[in-house]
This record gives structure tokens, C-alpha cells and sequence, in this order.
């Protein structure tokens, strides 16, 4: 059975990759004055909520910046004499992480926090300015750049607090260029792969053929090529495996958030810190921890299987394969962190730039869990963690809703890459 290819491509002769079909005007995007509006809209959006939410990364709530301060600050003082944090159980990050916690002390006149938010914001500026590029190109949709700016202003300072905005620019860029460039696809991936697991997967729907092997090839020098440096410049640069190991079941989880509603009926358990995030401390969670590492197992093998059976690829298929690979690794993770809803806004971001993305509804249960998530953290954490039964049960709700999404993204996926092959198969 043959594989199907199905590609949209700029019309020839487009030397900026923007459109000018359907009366859109050419962009010259380095002459912002042929900008028209739907370019300067989203652009003048993201400035004004944008000083918003730096202004929310400096209040003086002490969740604000305390992670940036506290611990990516004592990281970084670490890091710049030559050493991971060994024996840091909070440290649990592959070697690539390096870069990141010590980029802000390369900013000018400022100190840490402010570094680390200035490189931040250039990260949140790249990654919606190449969707807004991208999303000029003909067959394609700005839709996308708009998930991602007006996801972020909901999680308020999240976001600029969290180091993952970064991750997820190497994640977008990866998905963008997989399709022309899978090369230099795959080495974003690596690189982003290198300081978070998760953009590992941006390669995973690729075509097969030449782009799967060009991607595949990128993706392993520029991995090993990163390692190589990391072991050369630091000591240490796998001791985060000794703290992923340890982990419990963090209380924002699927089933920690079970445990909590267990609780107002007479579940006798607690929370507590430990390795980094708040677990479930009790009765029968080292058995339900065991239970989600089978689940992610066999929903990755259900991965690989769609893998292989997948026989018709669209142009949206590398990122619709990104999103529900994600959402199989959050929904059958032992901690979902509220960080993590980043990553799917810059993976939907990337869905939605194309029209013939099959995540389209399923981005828009990810944005309702956005909003949830942030009632729960920040807004309202310590009623949440004080056991208050309202909070609980919206807590569980979200992870409802990311449950429901994973499902439903993965469905889609089947029924356009596996059935529609296998009919356009019987046909021939």
C-alpha cells in the first residue's frame, strides 16, 4: 500500500514566502511600512499584553519570580564554574538546560530575574513572529499565530517565570521547518530536545522517505554534537536521570487530582515537597505511580503504531502528530505542571497555520484548559492545596478536558492518516 503525500506549496517566483493571492497584498518583511493590518494587529496585541504580563513577573507576590530566583539563579552560579548541580534533587533537566539557566547572565546591566525575562521575551517574540510569517504563506492561516498570542496572557506570568516559552520557540521552529528544510527540523528538535524531552517528538509524524531520514540525520548529529560539548564543559551532565527516577505523583496530575477528591471522602493522604513539586504522600501511590509509567507505555505503543500504519501525510501532519504525541506524555504523566500548557499552545499554534490541520477543536479544549489551569495556579493555589472541595473539583475538571483532548487528538489523527489511506488504498 502506497503512502500518500498531500503539499501545499507557495506560488513560484515568491521570493518572501508571503501571499498575495485572494487580495492580500506582498509582504516585504523587512519594510514594516508594507505591513498591513493583519500583521500589525497581533503585533501591537503582543506589545500591550506582553508589558502586562512582565509587569505580573515583578509583583510582589513571592510566586512571582521566586523559581527564577531561588532556584534557576543558584543554578546558574553553579553552572558557570564548570558543574551541573549534582545531587540537586530539583535538578532534572537534560545537559541542553545549561545554556538556558546561564543565557540571562549574558544580558547587559541587569540582574538575574531581568536577564532571564529579557530572554524570555525575545523567545515569545521569535516564536510569534515566525508564525506570523509562516501564517502568510498561501494554504495557510494565521489562526495559529493568534492561539499563541492570546494563550500566554492567561497564564499571566507563568510564562515569563517558567523557562518552557524557550523550549517551545525550538519546538515551533523544528515543526515550521521540518517540511522544506527537515535537516535543520530535526536539529531544532535536538536542541530543544537537549534542555526538555518534549521537542524530541516534533519529528515524529515527518514523512517517511527522504525527509524522515534528512530529519532523523539532523536530529542525531545535532544531539550528539550538544551531548559532546555539555560532557566537555560540565561535570556531571547526566546526574538528572537520578532525580526523574524518584519522582511520586504530583497533586496536579490526573490521577494526584483523583487522590484529592478521594480525600473529602475519607482518603487518608497529604501533601508534600518533594523532588522538586508538591506529590500525593499515602496509601496506594507508589502502586498508582507504577500504573501511569504502564500507561504511558502502552500509549506510546499505540503511537509507534499509528506510526506504522500511517499512509497519508498532509503538510499538517508532522504537528497534529506533535500535538497528540504531548498530549499522551502530560495525560499519562506522573506531574503536569501548569508550565506544561505552554507547550501545547506552541504545538496548536503550529497546527492551526495550516488549514488542513485536524486539530482545530482540539486546540480550543486546550485554551479552556489553559484558563482553568491558571484559577488553579496562580489564583487560587493554596485553596487549592488546603483541600477546599470547589478547587479540587476544577482541578479535576482540567484534567477531564486533557484527558478528553488527548483522546479526541489522537482519534482525528487515526481517521485522517490511517482510514482515509486505507480507503484511498482500496480504491486504487
Amino acid at each position: 500500500m502506497s503512502e500518500t503525500i498531500t503539499e501545499s506549496r507557495p506560488a513560484a517566483g515568491d521570493a518572501t514566502g508571503s501571499s498575495s493571492a485572494g487580495g492580500w497584498p506582498a509582504l516585504v518583511w523587512w519594510n514594516p511600512v508594507s505591513w498591513p493590518v493583519r500583521i500589525l494587529a497581533p503585533l501591537g496585541y503582543w506589545v500591550s499584553t506582553r508589558l502586562i504580563m512582565i509587569m505580573t513577573v515583578f509583583q510582589t507576590h513571592e510566586n512571582s519570580n521566586g523559581e527564577v530566583h531561588r532556584l534557576y539563579q543558584a543554578w546558574a552560579q553553579i553552572l558557570r564554574h564548570g558543574s551541573y548541580p549534582i545531587g540537586d534533587p530539583t535538578w532534572q533537566y537534560p545537559p541542553g538546560a545549561a545554556g538556558v539557566i546561564l543565557a540571562p547572565l549574558a544580558v547587559p546591566g541587569v540582574n538575574y530575574v531581568q536577564g532571564f525575562v529579557v530572554v524570555t521575551l525575545v523567545a515569545d517574540l521569535v516564536v510569534m513572529g515566525a508564525l506570523l510569517r509562516y501564517g502568510s504563506r498561501p494554504e495557510r492561516s494565521l489562526a495559529g499565530a493568534w492561539v499563541w498570542l492570546l494563550t500566554l496572557p492567561l497564564m499571566t506570568y507563568i510564562p515569563y517565570a517558567r523557562y518552557d516559552v524557550i523550549v517551545s520557540l525550538f519546538a515551533v521552529l523544528a515543526l515550521l521547518w521540518l517540511q522544506r528544510r527537515p535537516w535543520l527540523g530535526g536539529g531544532m528538535a535536538a536542541l530543544g530536545a537537549m534542555i526538555k524531552v518534549w521537542p524530541a517528538f516534533a519529528v515524529f509524524g515527518a514523512p517517511r522517505g527522504r525527509s524522515l531520514r534528512s530529519a532523523a540525520l539532523g536530529f542525531v548529529a545535532s544531539a550528539v554534537a550538544l551531548v559532546v560539548i555539555a560532557m566537555a564543559l560540565f561535570k556531571g551532565s547526566f546526574d538528572f536521570l537520578n532525580g526523574q527516577g524518584n519522582r511520586g505523583v504530583e497533586f496536579e496530575s490526573l490521577p494526584g487530582s483523583i487522590l484529592l477528591l478521594a480525600h473529602q471522602f475519607g482518603y487518608q493522604g497529604s501533601i508534600a515537597y518533594r523532588y522538586g513539586s508538591l506529590e500525593i504522600v499515602g496509601p496506594h501511590v507508589e502502586t498508582i505511580g507504577k500504573a501511569m509509567l504502564v500507561l504511558s507505555v502502552v500509549g506510546f505503543c499505540w503511537l509507534l503504531l499509528w506510526r506504522l500504519r500511517a499512509r497519508t501525510f498532509s503538510d499538517a501532519t508532522p504537528a497534529d502528530a506533535a500535538l497528540a504525541v504531548v498530549l499522551v506524555f502530560i495525560t499519562t504523566s506522573r506531574v503536569i505542571s501548569p508550565q506544561y500548557l505552554i507547550w501545547v499552545a506552541g504545538i496548536g499554534a503550529v497546527c492551526l497555520s495550516f488549514k488542513s490541520t485536524t486539530q482545530r477543536p482540539i486546540v480550543g479544549l486546550l485554551v479552556l484548559a489553559t484558563a482553568m489551569t491558571t484559577v488553579e495556579f496562580p489564583l487560587f493555589w493554596q485553596d487549592v492545596i488546603a483541600g477546599k472541595p470547589g478547587f479540587d473539583a476544577l482541578l479535576a475538571a482540567r484534567n477531564l478536558i486533557l484527558l478528553v483532548a488527548t483522546v479526541w487528538s489522537c482519534a482525528r489523527l487515526w481517521r485522517a492518516t490511517v482510514t482515509r489511506g486505507s480507503r484511498r488504498g482500496l480504491s486504487k
